[in-house]
């Protein structure tokens, strides 16, 4: 007996790392001071030594059962990306600028051209939000996972000097809300998703034209990356009074995230169009209104709170960062939460 033949291959992990090294060193920053391989990574400070009182920020978190779709589609390559986005995503909600990123993938069995796929997506990521790929681990679990599966989860660091961080504690009645569309359902609501659609190869594989591409393409769209977004707004000397980026809970937990005691936010349900894959999920699904988003998107990922006299060049910075920005609504004075109308 030896540990192959318990199921873990030591050197299917060898090979895997190989495999990934192109994809790790394409995310690389002058401060990374370590390669691949090492027990840890190391990062050099230089980043932010000339700030006031540099901050750090972190974020961590998975893909969900997101990922069941890419096992059904043996489509691997992107998942990485939602990986990525869920951290970075709420640390540039924080105003920080995201530095380097670890990823922790478990298998049933190691595979190692399909564990090269999924770092190729979390490189991607990576490079999209300027953040290294530092680190990683790939555990081998037989019997704990199916032989197919994976699971996949990050953690990222951030910095911002501490004067700017986006704290919410600024906002008052009379400042409007700016949201970024997002790029689908995301990295949330997925078990619900799987529920209402018929999850198989044949169903995931079929055209709509409201849709423009086959319903496994629209599910498996990557989560937006909106790092670049915001700072893009931050350059063009905007101060982003709250941010929420908009994940599992919808409008209704995430809104009043960035809010204090005092202040409500108001949304407009009509001042963007809702995107046709959530139309889809509502109607064959039987899914009450609230309920939709209370659970997804609903085409928004991020929402700014912003001084009125702010908002037109916030809009024409995140254009120019290749987003799409919609004026959706206002903040009142009122108990603190969310109300849509």
């Amino acid at each position: 007996m030896d540990y192959k033949k318990a199921g873990v291959d030591i050197e299917a992990g060898y090979k895997s790392v190989e495999l990934m090294k192109e994809h790790v060193k394409s995310t690389m920053r002058p401060e990374v001071l370590t390669n691949i391989g090492g027990f840890s990574g190391a990062f050099s400070m230089s980043a932010f030594k000339d700030m006031e009182k540099p901050t750090l920020v972190s974020g961590t978190d998975g893909v969900g059962t997101k990922l069941k779709l890419a096992f059904l589609l043996d489509k691997h390559d992107t998942v990485g990306i939602d990986c990525v986005a869920m951290c970075v995503n709420d640390i540039a909600c924080a105003g920080g600028e995201p530095l380097f990123f670890l990823d922790y993938i478990a298998c049933g069995k190691n595979e190692p051209e399909k564990i090269a796929t999924i770092v190729s997506g979390v490189a991607d990521g990576c490079k999209q939000s300027g953040c290294a790929l530092i680190g990683g681990e790939t555990a081998e679990m037989p019997g704990f996972y199916p032989v197919e599966e994976y699971d996949l989860a990050g953690f990222a660091v951030g910095v911002v000097d501490e004067k700017n961080l986006i704290t919410g504690k600024d906002i008052k009645a009379g400042d409007v809300l700016v949201g970024i569309a997002s790029s689908g359902v995301h990295s949330n609501g997925f078990s619900l998703v799987r529920k209402v659609f018929n999850m198989t190869e044949e169903a995931l594989n079929t055209y709509y034209d409201s849709l423009g591409k086959t319903l496994g393409e629209a599910l498996i769209e990557p989560t937006k990356i909106y790092v670049k977004a915001l700072r893009n707004v931050r350059e063009s000397g905007v101060t982003i009074k709250g941010c929420s980026h908009i994940t599992g809970g919808g409008f209704y937990e995430n809104i009043p995230r960035m809010l204090h005691d005092g202040v409500r936010a108001v949304v407009k349900k009509d001042s963007y169009k809702v995107p046709a894959i959530f139309e889809m999920l509502s109607k064959d699904g039987d899914i009450a209104e609230e309920m939709m988003y209370n659970t997804f998107n609903m085409g928004i990922g991020m929402v700014l709170a912003l001084d009125p006299a702010d908002v037109d060049k916030a809009v024409k910075a995140i254009e120019e960062a290749g987003e799409t920005a919609y004026v959706i609504g206002q903040v009142e004075a009122g108990e603190k939460g969310v109300t849509l109308c």
